[in-house]
Parts: structure tokens; sequence; C-alpha cells
């Protein structure tokens, strides 16, 4: 059996095949791709000698790298700036947030004055919405500091989330509080740092009460004491509630963070401080959310501050921790803001909690009789 070969014929209307016109098209596409992946290139080199050899990729770099060291992934910070540059960045922050908390503040000096301003309003609290370049957040207004107090979780071994820590206690309001250790990183929150001070005794210290260390607390007359106390000098001072965190950037009225460069990356913020007529005021900002909020430095925090006149602020444990919880009598307590973390909201050691009758509050102390040294919070 003959085959024939297959017919070269031209159907009728169709144009005849030009020799090379595929030929052409593939090269069409190559050219094209070449292009695109020359152009890349290129402009991938421009904006590598932009990134890393002149002053203002510097300063991109440096703010995306203290951006990255308040985070999980501090160690990322090292392929931006370098491992040594990194240790150095750390460091230079730890010196100056400690020569921040040194300066003496004039009020401690001065006899306390209790808040009791006959304008003051009769709303325990006063809920702000603010925001700036990047950032979206709430500053909330206590209009009597002393019916703040520092609750701790009512079970050993894990944090608790704000919002049990409002519903379990009847408060009005709840903000996350000190800082915590969490090898992890999974914000199982038992272990504090550093001091907890609730209703005038020492809950938890992890020194000897002679050591100082960054402490932010409300005394009994209701007046913001932050900076580099010990434990025997906040007990000396009639502190009532306190715990630890760093820093302290506004003092005697004046702003300690000179500039952007300096406000240790942009994160969601929580921070405190107190205005010249005495009300308590919080910032509790968004981050790490594009589209609604990246998040602020502590010199966008400091510039909100100064704005409505307060004399000293500290910062408070920010980031996945950030939180703002409205109780709400016989209903699950309301979460104001948009938390970062990815797991939801974050389990704590300690948070700022509003009453109408703060003395009535139980706030049993968890770590009473335990021995901290053999506690191990990579085993939560």
């Amino acid at each position: 059996m003959t085959v024939k070969p297959a017919s070269s014929a031209i159907a009728p209307g169709m144009p005849p095949r030009r020799p090379g016109a595929r030929k052409k098209r593939r090269s069409f596409w190559g050219f094209l791709l070449l292009y695109a992946v020359s152009f890349c290139m290129f402009f991938a080199i421009l904006f590598s000698i932009w990134f890393y050899l002149t002053p203002w990729g510097a300063d991109l770099r440096y703010m995306m790298a203290d951006t990255l060291i308040t985070t999980q992934h501090r160690d990322w910070a090292k392929y931006l700036i370098g491992s040594s540059a990194l240790e150095e960045r750390v460091a230079a922050y730890m010196k100056q947030f400690n020569d921040m908390g040194d300066k003496p503040d004039e009020r401690v000096s001065e006899p306390a004055v209790a808040v009791t301003s006959p304008q003051k309003p009769k709303e325990p609290y006063e809920i702000e919405p603010v925001e700036g370049k990047g950032f979206k957040g709430y500053i909330v207004y206590i209009n009597d500091p002393t019916k703040l107090r520092v609750i701790v979780p009512n079970r050993v071994g894990k944090g608790e989330k704000v919002t049990s820590m409002v519903q379990r206690t009847g408060a009005l309001l709840g903000i996350n509080g000190g800082g915590f250790i969490d090898p992890n990183w999974e914000g199982n929150g038992f272990q504090p740092e550093g001091t907890v001070m609730s209703g005038g005794q020492i809950y938890y210290n992890d020194s000897d009460k002679k050591t100082k260390q960054h402490m932010i607390g409300i005394d009994k007359t209701g007046r913001l004491i932050a900076g580099n106390y010990s434990a025997n000098e906040l007990l000396q001072m009639g502190v009532q509630e306190a715990v630890s965190f760093s820093p302290r950037f506004i003092v005697n009225g004046e702003g300690q963070i000179k500039n952007q460069a300096d406000g240790w990356g942009i994160a969601p913020r929580t921070c405190i401080g107190q205005t010249r007529d005495g009300r308590i005021v919080f910032a509790v900002i968004d981050g790490r959310q594009p589209g609604h909020s990246i998040g602020a430095t502590l010199y966008d925090v400091q510039k909100l501050f100064l704005e409505r006149d307060v004399v000293i602020a500290a910062n408070l444990d920010g980031g996945s921790s950030t939180v703002l919880v409205k109780g709400t009598a016989g209903a699950k307590p309301e979460i104001v803001n948009k938390p970062s973390s990815e797991y939801g909201e974050r389990y704590l050691p300690t948070a700022w909690l509003l009453y109408d009758n703060p003395q009535t509050v139980l706030n049993k102390n968890i770590w009473e009789g335990l021995d901290i040294r053999k506690i191990d919070p990579s085993k939560w």
C-alpha cells in the first residue's frame, strides 16, 4: 500500500503561507522577553546602587531594619544592614533608652496633685480616632487615672486575652500593658519582664528591689511615673500600678526622640502619657496591615502626644499585643482597633483596665510562691 504525501494545496479562500512567518513571530516574542528581562535587571541594578550606596537609600534601609527589630523576625535585619551593624543598632537603642529614662522628671520633686478639675467630663473615658501618614488608630483619654488597675491572668501557666480580663472583672475598658518573655514568638504571655505592681503591691520582680529598670506606673494621686526606677523607689513613691517597658520618650513636656530616623521603626504601637491637666492618655495605633494601617514610629506618637499637651509619656508593649477593648455590661467586650496578630488576640501577662470602683476588683497574684527561675516559657 502506497501512502500519498500530504497535500500542500491551499484551501480555497485562504491566503498563501509566507515562509518564515512563524519564525518571525517567535523572534518578536523572544525579543520582547529579552527586553523585559534586560529592563528589570537594569532597574534592579539602579535600585541596588540607590538602596546601598546613597544616603537616601541608607535612611530607608535603617528604617526597614528598625521595623524588623521590633518583630519576631529581628534577625532578618542583617540582610539590610549587616550582622555587626544590627548588633550595634540594638545596643545603641538600648543605651539611648537608658539615657532617656535617666533624665530627671521635674514633676516627681513637686507635691502630687490629684486630678480634680471641675471641667472634667463625667464620662470615665473618651476615645478619639486619629490617623497620620500610613497609620490609623485611637487616642484614649482617662479622666480619673486612679480608676486604672494593672490586671494579671487568673491561672498559672498562660497569659490571658484582654477581652477575657475585661469580661471577667467587669472593666469599662482594657488596653495591653507591659512586656513579657516569648522565646517562640507565639504570644502565650505568662512570664512578664521587669516588675509588675497592682494595688500598691509587687506581684512580680525579676531582679532585686534595688536594681533600676524601665518602669511605667501610677501613684496614689493618679500621677504617671515613668523612667528608670527600682522596686524600692516605686514603693517609697506610693506607686500603685506598674509595668515594665521602654522607652520614656517625653519628659518635662519635651520630646526625647529628635526625628523619624530615631523612631524605632514602623509598627503597631501602644503608648501611655499624661497631660498637663492630669488626664492619662493612651495611643493605640494599628499596623502591619496594608490598606488599613502600616504602623507608626515613636516619633509619630510623640508628635500626637505633644499636640495634646502631654508632659510625660512612655512606650508600652506594641506589635501584635496592641489592643483596645471596650467593656459592655451583659455582653461580650468589643475590640475597638484591629490587632495585627495572625493568630488573633494575644495572651498577655498584664493589661491596664479601667473601673468605676477599682478597689472592689479581685486581682489574685498568680506568680506568688513561684520560683521564676524555674519557669520555662518555651514550654507553655
